[in-house]
């Protein structure tokens, strides 16, 4: 495995990190290849001041690479390496790096739909091509889209006092206004709590429907592949319940397992048979 991979991924998602280490080898080295590419560019549109010069120029070699003119790029060439081998579609990374161009203008959604839209990009198709690289079946990929976006959704219920730094809100607004928020600010959040909290439960609920729905395909994935997905889904199953308890954590801190909570679950799992 690559130090690059190894790197970037680890600094990127501490929970997705040691949950993949427990992958077959053949599997675990696709799965930081895929990672290190998403959080490679996923880093360069949340930077500040943003890097969209450097984000262009990594879509532009993604598609020479894709082309078979490698762009010197190890984490872009070894990803469109990945796309071949695991015959990934070619609109699941279209519609990741149209998501992330979206992170370089948009910087709230309307409605759920419109939503929808950035979800698909950001997360559904990261499902589709963990599907992809573990060789499952047509009928997991309803279960695998939701998985990404369950994930994808308790990350912005977690982190939505870093998002006010990049002036971003990824909830409906007309979901705020429903609740009478005029946004997530903490100062709204205090003067507001009743409001606050019942907008964050509404949100959790949601998260919980999508996690339910990918769960129901776990029957797809072998038992070795199992392991660490189970344990990042019960990671970030824990994280939406702390916050469900009290919303306004997510102004305090940053709410993530540790590393010993993480490795005594996947333990868990490893013993306790599916």
């Amino acid at each position: 495995m690559e130090e690059t991979h190894y790197r970037i991924f680890k600094q990127g998602s501490k929970t997705y990190f040691f949950s993949s280490i427990f992958f077959p080898k053949e599997i675990k080295e696709d799965v930081f290849i895929l990672y290190s590419f998403v959080r490679k560019a996923d880093d360069l549109v949340d930077s500040v001041p943003q890097r969209e010069r450097e984000f262009r120029e990594l879509e532009r070699n993604y598609h020479k690479a894709l082309e078979g003119r490698p762009s010197g790029d190890l984490v872009v060439d070894s990803f469109a390496d990945l796309v071949k081998r695991k015959n990934f579609e070619r609109e699941w990374v279209d519609g990741f790096l149209r998501s992330m161009g979206m992170d370089l203008e948009v910087s709230e959604y309307r409605t759920l739909e419109d939503l929808d839209t950035y979800l698909y990009g950001s997360s559904e198709v990261i499902g589709l091509m963990m599907a992809a690289i573990m060789d499952l079946p047509p009928e997991s990929h309803h279960h695998a889209r939701h998985l990404g976006k369950a994930m994808q959704y308790i990350n912005f219920i977690r982190d939505i006092d870093e998002d006010l730094a990049y002036d971003r809100t990824y909830f409906p607004r007309e979901e705020l206004d429903e609740y009478g928020l005029d946004d997530l600010s903490p100062d709204t959040a205090s003067r507001f709590p009743y409001r606050f909290d019942s907008f964050m439960k509404a949100q959790i609920e949601r998260y919980m429907e999508w996690q339910a729905i990918a769960e129901e395909g776990f029957k797809y994935i072998p038992r070795r592949c199992l392991i660490p997905i189970r344990t990042a889904s019960e990671m970030y199953r824990w994280t939406g319940k702390v916050i469900g308890r009290n919303p306004h954590i997510v102004y305090r801190r940053k709410v993530k397992p540790s590393v010993p909570r993480l490795l005594a679950r996947i333990a868990f799992d490893t013993i306790v048979p599916s």
